[in-house]
């Protein structure tokens, strides 16, 4: 169980700002072992906050592509472990800032904005951004599903992924879109400048200020050594 509800107690804005902290941090201090140290105190914070399922998921990509680039940058530069490091540090960097945004809700992070009085263009678009990633999971499971159930054979052939699977799927998305564009019009989303009022905020508690501080801290820890 997680030490903290992270997902509900997580300040949206302060998950953005860890995850852009750990990429720059991690990209610029990729050659350091020092980095790697940060690396795996930043992936135990981030389980500690209850980022286990998304922590998990990511580990597996690292492991293969982080893994693979690291060896091939290891032979091309004369069998140098600093190349190697130097390059599962960058990998580690990315995915592991990918964990706090797979963390936020889509309607926290809109209501987070419309809080901050953000253009309605940005909190629209980051809304429908956010909650496009899993609707298109979902109908490409529906799509692999409806291809199995019809014996429509195998996706690795060109023929059958282009009609099977590519078409179906381009014309749930286009449908998708626009039923996306009457559900906005009808909820009174508008790109104008009108008065709106949020119903449930977004607020900053001490589990915030503690993440947040807990992972500045490794980085000047990381930056004396």
């Amino acid at each position: 169980m997680a030490f903290f509800k992270y997902k509900s107690n997580l300040y949206p804005l302060f998950a953005i700002a860890s995850a852009l902290l750990i990429m720059i941090f991690g990209l610029i201090m990729a050659k350091t072992v020092a980095c790697s140290y940060f690396l795996i105190g930043a992936f135990v914070w981030l389980l500690l906050f209850g980022c286990c399922r998304q922590a998990i998921k990511t580990l597996p990509l690292f492991v293969i592509i982080g893994g693979a680039f690291a060896l091939i940058a290891y032979y091309s530069s004369g069998q140098n472990p600093g190349s190697a490091l130097a390059m599962a540090n960058r990998f580690g960097a990315v995915f592991l800032a990918l964990v706090p945004g797979m963390s936020i809700q889509a309607v926290a992070m809109t209501r987070n904005l419309s809080q901050l009085h953000m253009p309605r263009g940005i909190t629209l678009g980051m809304l429908i951004t956010m909650s496009f990633i899993p609707v298109l999971r979902g109908e490409i499971k529906r799509v692999r599903e409806a291809m199995k159930t019809r014996g429509a054979g195998s996706i690795l052939n060109p023929k059958i992924f282009y009609r099977a699977f590519l078409i179906p799927l381009v014309t749930r998305l286009v449908d998708i879109s626009d039923t996306l564009a009457l559900s906005i019009e009808t909820r009174g989303f508008t790109l104008g400048k009108c008065k709106y009022t949020v119903y449930k905020k977004e607020v900053v508690n001490v589990f915030d200020v503690l993440y947040l501080l807990g992972l500045i801290a490794g980085v000047v820890l990381v930056c004396m050594l």
